[in-house]
């Protein structure tokens, strides 16, 4: 009896190795030890035959509760669930140990079947593709990324990673701290060939998703290309860029007047000097032989990037050094998404491509305006766009003891274990509980009491999502009279906002980074996790002569180190020539 799959291929039979699956039953049968060797590469369903995916699923749940899988305790358990008859009867169990001589070669015959199961299902996706090619009510473009998703998925089923003894571990950083030394390496990630920020960071790790944030104007997008031209010269790797503002020859022409020293404003109108064209050539010679690629499609979404960074990767020979994305708030999302929802699933989207290559991926992002009304210009955590944050005197609830919490209290938990479970909306509408990844506080803000009909309230910045009818909007969206997610006993009703006070002096905020949904509810409202919750490094710019130009400052930037989930926080402080949109160290400005 064969398996349900949607296979088609004319007469010839799918990918399958029915000999192999009778050897390795056969071997779980004769050896008891079997089962341990495949357990870990198979699955039931990967099995061609239904009736061997029933023993073999029989032999998995007897081993899990400490039961041998002979003959005999096999075809009882399938007799007590009513399946023994589907499987062919004893009989058939019996021939399969009857003709296994012994189960030494089980693990090459687990990935004979491994190999066949994929086949079958690269086939499958492509019936899927086929499908949706033919589906001509849907839009080109939401084909196209529903293929690459099919495709994506399928690239993902891979084989978790079995317990490995401690002493292999410690070869292997032997071995790499060995290497470091023998080539001078000082830092573990890949030098940004700003110092002081290579310091404080170790470099750009792998797998780190990174947030440049800034207000426009403040130089974001020239330092993030400073950063991605010395990751390609200095450590020789492919470097991603995507640009969904500026056009690939904008971002070119920067890295031209940076790497000539030529005024950008000159060198765009092509006022160049005599004495600056051997400069300028010198510079395209280098330029040109970086492994450096531009991509400036525009309404870009994670899927696209994804699709494309991994293809650089492989043609680079597996190898990549650095993504870069200018920037978040111009990205897309599903369009059935509002747009805080799209940047939450679009941060995580970034996260999880940053996991996947094995590379750091920098994402340069808007600031809000909340940074222009302080007297203190410096940007903090929570003036992230589609970010924010809640006063220290709210409160949660820890459902299963009934105690309730303010967040500054939470803020102070050491173990990330011993946080309660909130309640949270899933993705069905249902609130349900779960536990908190941690609780931090954001600095100080400014903050605005928003109360309801209902007489709840809650002091939060200007731009802390709230959930209304018509999705997720900040604060400063709301209107009175507009109804926002309220949970009475445990139960989310309709409340509409009476009104929304400004307070006065700014004051120390918190924020809940909650997983897979991102919500919780505080003061009885149901209120959004952060964009940055995602992100393991955010680095906010700031340059006080663009708000004070006779400061004694002139010409120096501050890069701010606002969150670093692997290490400390810290203000990195860099020399900034505007007229070649360059940033250099500022101990020594030749470097």
């Amino acid at each position: 009896m064969i398996s349900d799959y949607d296979l088609t291929g004319g007469d010839r039979l799918p990918p399958q190795n029915v000999e192999a699956e009778e050897e390795i039953l056969g071997g779980i049968l004769l050896d008891p030890d079997a089962l341990v060797r495949v357990a870990e590469l198979l699955r039931p369903e990967m099995f061609y035959t239904s009736a061997h995916q029933e023993i073999y699923r029989a032999a998995l749940q007897l081993h899990s509760q400490g039961q041998p899988t002979d003959l005999m305790t096999v075809s009882a358990w399938l007799a007590d669930h009513h399946l023994l008859e589907r499987v062919g009867g004893t009989g058939a169990i019996r021939r399969l140990l009857e003709q296994t001589v012994s189960s030494i070669n089980i693990d090459q015959y687990a990935r004979l079947v491994l190999d066949k199961y994929m086949r079958r299902q690269l086939i499958q996706v492509s019936n899927t593709l086929a499908r949706l090619a033919y589906d001509t009510s849907q839009p080109l473009s939401q084909v196209m990324d529903q293929a690459e998703q099919q495709v994506f998925g399928l690239t993902q089923e891979r084989v978790q990673r079995s317990l490995i003894p401690a002493s292999d571990v410690l070869v292997n950083i032997f071995s790499d701290l060995e290497e470091k030394f023998q080539n001078g390496a000082q830092i573990p990630g890949i030098p940004t060939k700003f110092i002081d920020l290579d310091n404080l960071t170790q470099g750009l790790q792998r797998s780190d998703l990174l947030i440049l944030a800034g207000r426009p104007s403040m130089g974001k997008t020239s330092l993030a290309l400073n950063v991605a031209q010395n990751v390609a010269a200095y450590s020789k790797q492919p470097v991603a860029v995507f640009s969904l503002e500026m056009s690939r020859e904008q971002l070119v022409q920067r890295l031209l007047a940076s790497e000539a020293r030529i005024d950008s404003s000159r060198l765009r109108s092509g006022r160049i000097s005599e004495n600056e064209w051997q400069r300028l050539g010198q510079a395209i010679g280098f330029l040109s032989q970086l492994p450096l690629f531009i991509d400036d499609t525009p309404d870009c979404t994670v899927t696209e990037i994804r699709s494309k960074a991994r293809r650089l990767q492989a043609e680079q020979g597996g190898t990549l050094g650095m993504v870069l994305i200018d920037y978040l708030q111009l990205m897309q999302g599903s369009a059935a998404d509002n747009r805080v929802q799209e940047l939450s699933r679009i941060t995580r989207g970034l996260k999880a491509l940053a996991k996947e290559l094995m590379v750091p991926v920098l994402v340069l992002s808007q600031l809000s305006r909340a940074v222009e009304s302080r007297s203190d210009k410096r940007p903090q955590l929570a003036d992230l766009r589609e970010s924010g944050c809640l006063s220290g005197e709210t409160e949660v609830l820890d459902v299963d003891r009934g105690k309730v919490w303010r967040l500054e209290q939470l803020a102070s938990v050491a173990q990330p274990e011993a946080l309660p479970r909130l309640l949270s909306l899933n993705s069905r509408g249902r609130l349900v509980p779960q536990k908190p990844v941690k609780v931090f506080c954001s600095g100080k803000q400014r903050t605005c009491t928003l109360k309801t009909r209902l007489n709840l309230s809650i002091q939060a910045t200007g731009n802390h999502p709230f959930f209304t009818q018509q999705g997720w909007k900040a604060l400063d969206d709301l209107q009175l009279e507009e109804e926002v997610a309220v949970v009475l006993q445990e139960e989310l009703v309709w409340d509409p906002v009476v009104s929304i006070s400004e307070l006065g002096d700014p004051q120390p905020v918190y924020d809940i980074e909650m997983p897979r949904h991102h919500n919780f509810v505080a003061n009885g409202l149901l209120v959004h996790n952060s964009i940055e919750q995602d992100a393991d490094l955010v680095m906010m710019l700031y340059r006080p002569e663009y708000y004070d130009p006779n400061t004694n400052d002139r010409g120096i930037a501050e890069l701010i180190i606002a969150k670093h989930r692997n290490g400390p926080t810290g203000t990195v402080r860099l020399l900034f020539e505007n007229q070649y949109t360059q940033f250099r160290n500022l101990a020594d400005p030749n470097r």
